[in-house]
Formats: C-alpha cells, structure tokens, sequence
C-alpha cells in the first residue's frame, strides 16, 4: 500500500507550521538586524539545513553536505563534504564565521574546526521534542531570533496537540518499522523514529530493545506479530511491500494478513528530525489510526 496515497485534514498546527514554512523566504527583509552583519553559516547536516532556510537565514549558508538537499535552493549551495565528515580543506576556503553539526564521524575534527579559528555550535536532537531547543539554539547563533522561536512555538504546540489526541496505551496497534531490509534494521526505545511512532499513536515493537537502531531477524517480526508495517526505504525494482508479502512465514502477521503494509514514504520526513517533523507523524498518524 502506497503510504503517499493516503489523506486527511491535517491538523490546526500543522497547517500553521505550513503557512509558517511557506512565507519563510531568504530574500526577506530581516526582521532585526541587518544581514550582513549576521555570521555565514556551514551546515553539516540536512536537518541543520533545512531549519535554517526554515528560519529565513538560507542567504546565510555558503557550505552545506552533499546529502542537504531540502529545500531546492540549498542544492545551489557549495558542498563541504558528506553527512557528518567535513572536508577540512574546504571550510578553511570558504571561512565561514559559524559552523553547524550534528554528529560528527570523527570528534577530531570538531577540534580542527575550531583550531582553524572558525566558531562551531554541536546540536543534540534525539527526539521531536529536542527540536524545537534546536531552532532557537541556531536562531541565536544566526541572528534570526524571532523566527526561529516562532517556529519553535509552533512546533511545541503541534507536539502538544498530538500527545493530547493519542490513543491510551492499550489502544495503540503495534506498529514495525523497517529501516533497511538486507540485512533487516528497525529502531529501538532510543530512536528517534520510536518517538515519531508514540507520537503518531501506535506502539514500536522495538521498544523492548534499549539500542537506537539495530539489526533483527526475520522470525523477530513474526514473534512480535505487528499490526502494522512501515517501510522506510525504497525498493529499486519490486515494491517493498510485495517483497514483504512474499517472505517466509510472514503471511500469518496481522499486517500482512490485514493488508496494512506501507511503502514509499518521503524518508526526510521521517528520518530527518527537522523542521518538517509535524508533516511526518501527520502521515504516520493517517497510516496507523486509520480505519
């Protein structure tokens, strides 16, 4: 079943935190101090990117991954390297006034970062509730204050709207989330995809597993027996649901049985814990609370 092709009306927050992202634009007047008196920026991670052109500074960024693909303009923008290993040689040449990471593959690098006189901020995001810290953490490094806790207000209150209206505990259908399916990864109560599940209303099967993602067997899904089924990656050839169909043992699942196997999903939705977060448990939301 094809996740894109399901639809309902989004909620109040949502539909704000859209309006909000849609009048965001770099070419905006700064609402408080002159821009060129704000810090050029690097980004070494694609949520890092897209809460900066959420927040209006993409006029700001001259360096981004090569993974920073959202929103369209920042594929303009100068590649400093890959998620998370920066091209040292690169940042010197660009000296930016601020550097923005996430994870770094190699802490050592941060060190270097700094030892080439340029600023770095590290942000910690391991749920959607550390989100919204984010944006005004990055709003005050970038002179974009009041944007920035906007969006943030507007996210909390969504966050908030979605706890309230969640199913009590019993009530919510066990919900498999497939990361990669050779060999099978799923997340665990640490991940950030476990989160997004609660949020949405189901249960992650993996949250009997204190890891953030981890490697399972198929006969571990079958044992757990989810009520539903969620793929997050996309297959080059047959969908990934018929794959899922076609697996041994695995027609007895309740999902598979009942039909309620998902693909095709917008991974940056999900698994980018960005500015966009309240679009993706809204669709999570539709799949696992739906009739």
């Amino acid at each position: 079943m094809n996740a894109t092709s399901n639809h309902c009306r989004p909620a109040h927050a949502l539909l704000v935190l859209l309006l909000f992202l849609a009048g965001c634009s770099s070419t905006e007047t700064p609402d408080a101090q002159d821009r060129s008196t704000k810090p050029s920026i690097v980004s070494l991670a694609p949520s890092i990117t897209e809460m900066i052109y959420a927040i209006g500074a993409g006029d700001q960024l001259v360096g981004r991954t090569s993974a920073c693909d959202y929103p369209e303009e920042a594929r303009q923008v100068q590649v400093t390297g890959t998620f998370g290993r920066p091209s040292l040689e690169v940042l010197a040449s660009l000296n930016p006034d601020l550097v923005l990471d996430l994870d770094l593959a190699d802490e050592q690098a941060g060190q270097k970062i700094r030892e080439l006189g340029i600023r770095r901020t590290s942000l910690k995001i391991d749920s959607p509730d550390d989100i919204p810290h984010a944006l005004r953490a990055i709003g005050r490094a970038t002179g974009n204050d009041a944007r920035a806790d906007s969006l943030a207000s507007v996210i909390e209150e969504g966050l908030a709207a979605f706890r309230d209206s969640a199913p009590v505990e019993r009530d919510r259908p066990d919900v498999y989330l497939e990361i990669w399916n050779d060999p099978l990864w799923t997340g665990g109560s640490t991940s950030y995809t476990s989160a997004l599940i609660r949020y949405a209303g189901g249960r992650n099967i993996g949250d009997d597993v204190s890891k953030e993602y981890f490697e399972i067997s198929p006969e571990w899904v079958i044992t757990r027996n989810p009520d539903i089924i969620a793929c997050m990656y996309m297959s080059r050839t047959t969908p990934a649901a018929e794959r899922i169909r076609a697996r041994d043992g695995w027609k007895h699942i309740d999902a598979v049985r009942n039909d309620r196997i998902y693909d095709r999903f917008d991974n940056s939705l999900f698994l980018r814990p960005g500015p966009r977060v309240l679009a993706g448990i809204e669709q999570l939301r539709t799949i696992i609370l739906e009739p």
